[in-house]
């Protein structure tokens, strides 16, 4: 069985599938797709904490399927604009657990980690799965990827 680690960017993924399909992203699926015949080494879902109950109750949702959550805290600053991106833990996550992985499973579609996954990929040997939406996801980051799979139908809630 090939060793799998999952990392997955919630608001990248919340946000490119409600403006591309309007509705979300069912993690369940995408849970069996990525898993199957595959034996989990880590699965982490990176998400900003904005202290609100619906918010909790997705957080457990995704515990109960595998996941472990880590929340940053959400920074409005005084301009007006926000801050609340893993880039920098999701690099160095990847980066640890690509050492005990055959498989990196990545969902976002975030350009910022092209660099990351050539490198996962150069450095470990191992193939990168990225899973985001078409149109929303950068041309690098496709490119980049061992293997892209675009989130349609079969991975959304309706």
């Amino acid at each position: 069985m090939q060793k799998v680690s999952i990392f997955v960017d919630v608001q990248n993924i919340y946000y490119t599938t409600k403006e591309h399909h309007n509705c979300n992203f069912d993690y369940n699926v995408f849970w069996g797709k990525v898993t199957s015949n595959r034996e989990v080494v880590k699965a982490i879902a990176y998400a900003i904490d904005r202290g609100d109950e619906k918010q909790k109750q997705f957080q457990n949702i995704l515990r109960a399927i595998g996941f472990e959550v880590k929340l940053k805290p959400f920074i409005q600053r005084i301009d007006g604009s926000a801050k609340g991106d893993w880039d920098v833990g999701i690099t160095l996550d990847m980066t640890e657990y690509a050492k005990f992985s055959d498989i990196i499973v990545l969902a976002s579609g975030d350009g910022d980690y092209d660099l990351l996954v050539s490198k996962i990929r150069k450095d470990f040997n191992i193939p990168v799965e990225v899973y985001g939406v078409t149109k929303l996801t950068a041309k690098s980051l496709i490119d980049s990827a061992s293997k892209f799979i675009s989130i349609e139908d079969d991975l959304l809630l309706k």
